[in-house]
């Protein structure tokens, strides 16, 4: 990918928009624009660098506060004029202490990032975690608890408790991702399977 391929004529200033999201949660965190100078220091260093136009001056998202940009995958969109950047946030992206520019839900993705919780925790087995105890006893006990929790959440679904419902569910959702990190499955796997059926 060479800066020189990018099609310039929409922004008239030389300066290519670049979109970035999380690339766990796939929430959008902000808007940015690169010259070819910040897009060079981007791919060179792996940490998003922009032009900022109020500054004119190249600007490395983190570099005051810490909270960088480490970049993941980057993509352009199909007129090759804008750049999507997925990256792994080093702490709040904006500068008003909030998790992204863009005011959507927080919970945004969260599920997402439990489940690459879920898998560190598999990876570094901390103790005393509730986590790292259901991999030490194994895909017995996990699905035994997948198998609870499902029954208890159907109860309070025919009960027609909403609150108890969600709070069963987050249960049974929790259990089934440490089970399918269990069998090396990522939620990935599951989206490609669920797309391949015709509903």
């Amino acid at each position: 990918m060479n800066f020189s391929d990018f099609n310039l004529t929409k922004t008239g200033d030389g300066l290519l928009p670049v979109i970035v999201q999380d690339s766990v949660s796939l929430k959008v965190l902000m808007l940015g624009y690169m010259n070819e100078e910040a897009f060079e220091k981007t791919l060179s260093e792996g940490r998003v660098t922009f032009f900022s136009r109020s500054k004119q001056a190249l600007w490395t998202k983190g570099e005051t506060s810490g909270n960088f940009l480490d970049v993941v995958s980057i993509y352009s969109d199909c007129d090759n004029d804008t750049l999507l950047i997925k990256a792994t946030p080093l702490g709040p992206t904006c500068h008003r202490g909030t998790i992204a520019c863009f005011d959507t839900p927080d919970n945004e993705g969260f599920i997402r990032k439990l489940s690459n919780l879920i898998s560190d925790r598999h990876k570094s087995m901390p103790e005393g975690s509730y986590t790292t105890k259901l991999f030490i006893k194994g895909p017995k006990v996990i699905g035994k608890k997948v198998c609870e929790e499902a029954a208890e959440a159907t109860i309070e679904a025919v009960d027609g408790n909403r609150d108890r419902f969600i709070y069963e569910s987050s249960d049974l959702i929790y259990h089934l991702l440490v089970l399918m990190e269990q069998m090396g499955v990522s939620l990935s796997d599951i989206e490609e399977e669920l797309k391949g059926r015709s509903c």
